[in-house]
């Protein structure tokens, strides 16, 4: 069985088991003729899938959109989707505290109120070593809330092996350093950090096979500057580094979320915005440009009269 045909909770649960961000939404009402009821379920994932239903086609694309930028801020959301025009007459979302209203023109009568909840992995921090340093790093694990894990080198570790760590710190003072680094700036991991004095780890950067834009990845002397001196001060530094990366990051996404959220079109055929993503329906039939749609009846549509819509703006 794919993983995507798991009963829902299984499949959420192996989605948590393996640090992948996923938002779950629950349709809480739906007024008819709307397809979906209330109790219907999907998990929208980052790169756009959707896997379960929350109503047809025009409505998932909705669904997609707002979910994606759920997933950015971290926040829950209660999106309520109508045909009819939202409050302000615009036709843009009218967004509340908790909550936003958007008209979807494709809809073909009722309407949708879906609670999305963004589901983010409890950040993942992987620590190389038997030090000092590494046991102080180690022992804060809880009083922080995050997985920090102890790793042994001696057999290798692959960019496979780090998938889903937002942090990984190197305090074995030498042992089994190089490939562990290689194998982190390749798996994508945000923080990399290498316990080191300066010279040091300016030589095992030096001694890298890897470019200079990949080296600057990596931090050595790793944590923020304190004045830090006993292991469990150095710790401290370290894992303050750790959360002004992580918190960082989402302050800036959720700062982008209004506006952006996701890569994102505006449907030239009903003026939806849907987000880009692999299950979007598009068309190359107008042009030298490719079209994003709600659904495949504007893609059709679209395709018929292509100049008609030409002049549609895209985001």
């Amino acid at each position: 069985m794919s993983p995507a045909a798991l009963p829902l909770e299984a499949r959420m649960a192996e989605l948590t088991g393996r640090h992948v961000p996923f938002v779950k939404a629950t349709v809480v009402r739906a007024r008819r003729p709307a397809s979906a009821r209330p109790g219907d379920t999907a998990l929208v994932l980052a790169d756009g899938r959707v896997e379960g239903f929350v109503g047809g086609a025009c409505a998932e694309a909705t669904v997609r959109v707002q979910a994606l930028r759920t997933l950015r801020s971290g926040e829950s959301l209660l999106l309520r989707i109508s045909p009819e025009e939202t409050a302000d007459g615009t036709g843009e979302p009218v967004v509340e505290e908790g909550a936003v209203s958007v008209a979807n023109p494709c809809l073909s009568g009722g309407e949708l109120e879906i609670f999305l909840e963004p589901l983010r992995p409890v950040p993942r921090v992987v620590v190389l070593g038997e030090s000092p340093i590494a046991r102080a790093l180690l022992a804060f694990g809880p009083v922080l809330g995050y997985e920090i894990t102890a790793v042994s080198g001696a057999d290798g570790i692959t960019p496979e092996d780090l998938a889903g760590t937002q942090a990984l710190v190197i305090a074995s003072h030498g042992r089994d350093e190089v490939p562990v680094l290689v194998s982190a700036v390749r798996a994508g991991v945000p923080y990399i950090g290498l316990v080191a004095s300066p010279r040091r780890g300016a030589a095992v950067l030096d001694g890298l096979a890897l470019d200079d834009e990949q080296r600057a990845r990596i931090l050595t002397p790793a944590g923020l500057w304190i004045g830090a001196r006993t292991p469990g001060e150095i710790a401290v530094s370290i894992l303050a580094e750790v959360i002004q990366m992580v918190r960082g990051l989402s302050a800036e996404e959720a700062d982008m979320a209004p506006e952006t959220g996701s890569v994102t079109a505006v449907d030239p055929v009903c003026g939806m915005t849907v987000a880009v993503a692999d299950s979007t329906p598009y068309s190359d039939g107008g042009g030298d440009e490719r079209r994003w749609f709600c659904c495949a009846g504007c893609r059709a549509a679209y395709e018929k009269e292509p100049a008609r819509y030409a002049k549609a703006d895209t985001s």
